[in-house]
């Protein structure tokens, strides 16, 4: 039986979707395919194939020893410029880095990315398009679902929101990329909604933007929430008190939040970008300037019939990246992978003889 090592270090730093992503595809992969695949997690050992989730340098180092023994795999979660807008580094430094980043997807035999449209941009760094493959992030719905609305309605009491009000809700880690600063800006220009923001400052100080996103977290606008880092477990009810999901981000790859906010049948609101046009099709609604999102915002709020179809578009998304869908390209993936190196492994054996 051919082994998989799943390598990841994302879940040392809480409240960003690399671990949510790596979480689910290991579930994914582990609950369907264990009759035909033996997973083994965090194993320094020899394997047919190792998956690196995180770009660690001992992961780095590891390299010469895994491709000895088998094939690598490389997940793309971010690219150089992605990193730029996220945190603030020494020039020398984020050079090396961003350097660093594009020499370990180099070294894999095999890159999968979320979106499609970073196909074209990781060959622009030199890398081989034959091995890079897309395959979508996965939200299972047996942890991201709807509720109903009593349970709702609890929820909100626990967080100290009004049960009738209406809920604008943002997920991600406190960045300026992030549209926080947006976020923040519309929520004023509309007292009558009520705004919250789940997360933090992953990754503290060096944040992008630190000091001005400081200052708005600990002075909000009345009508906003920032409610924190919150734990994976407990964000299906964060997205269930919520009547509307809306991430004004300029730069993303294929955020867990919006499917995690799709299983939970709430309209989505996002900035008109374009890694989101093939991967997102007509599931939710888009704007450029914040005139725009109040725009939308307030509509959804007064308009039913508005609101019962970016609801039903955003339920036709959660069913677009079924388990079924996103575990059969899994499957053929590795599938892929393990034919070639029996394929190989016969050949070497009859060229030895």
């Amino acid at each position: 039986m051919t082994t998989i090592n799943m390598l990841s270090s994302a879940e040392k730093i809480k409240g960003q979707g690399v671990a949510s992503a790596y979480i689910e595809q290991v579930n994914l992969v582990k609950n369907s395919l264990s009759d035909e695949y033996n997973i083994e997690i965090n194993k320094f050992k020899l394997s047919d194939i190792t998956h690196y989730h995180t770009v660690d340098f001992k992961h780095f180092l590891s390299l010469p020893f895994t491709k000895v023994s088998g094939k690598t795999v490389g997940y793309v979660h971010f690219l150089p410029e992605t990193v730029e807008e996220s945190l603030e580094m020494p020039s020398l430094f984020k050079k090396a880095f961003y350097k660093y980043i594009i020499t370990f997807y180099n070294k894999m035999d095999y890159l999968v990315t979320v979106n499609p449209c970073f196909i074209d941009k990781l060959c622009e760094y030199g890398i081989d398009r034959n091995k890079i493959t897309y395959i979508p992030n996965f939200v299972s719905s047996k942890d991201f679902y709807p509720y109903d609305i009593t349970k709702k309605k609890e929820v909100r009491k626990r967080y100290n929101i009004d049960s009738e009000a209406f809920v604008v809700l943002g997920v991600g880690q406190v960045q300026t990329r992030k549209g926080v600063l947006d976020f923040a800006r519309i929520a004023k220009s509309m007292p009558e909604v009520q705004f919250v923001w789940a997360g933090g400052f992953s990754f503290g100080k060096i944040t992008c933007g630190y000091k001005e996103l400081k200052e708005i977290v600990d002075s909000p606008p009345e009508n906003v929430k920032f409610i924190g880092i919150i734990e994976r477990k407990d964000m299906n009810s964060v997205y269930n008190m919520s009547d509307v999901f809306f991430l004004p981000s300029y730069n993303e790859l294929f955020p867990m939040s919006i499917l995690e906010a799709m299983n939970c049948h709430i309209p989505i609101v996002l900035r008109d970008i374009d890694i989101y046009k093939n991967i997102l099709f007509d599931y939710y609604l888009r704007a450029d300037e914040n005139k725009e999102f109040e725009g939308i915002l307030y509509k959804l709020k007064h308009d039913k019939n508005l609101y019962k179809n970016a609801k039903e578009s955003s339920i036709r998304g959660s069913a677009y990246y079924s388990k079924e869908h996103v575990l059969k390209l899994w499957k053929k993936f590795y599938d892929d992978i393990s034919k070639d190196l029996k394929m190989r492994r016969f050949w070497s054996r009859r060229y030895e003889k």
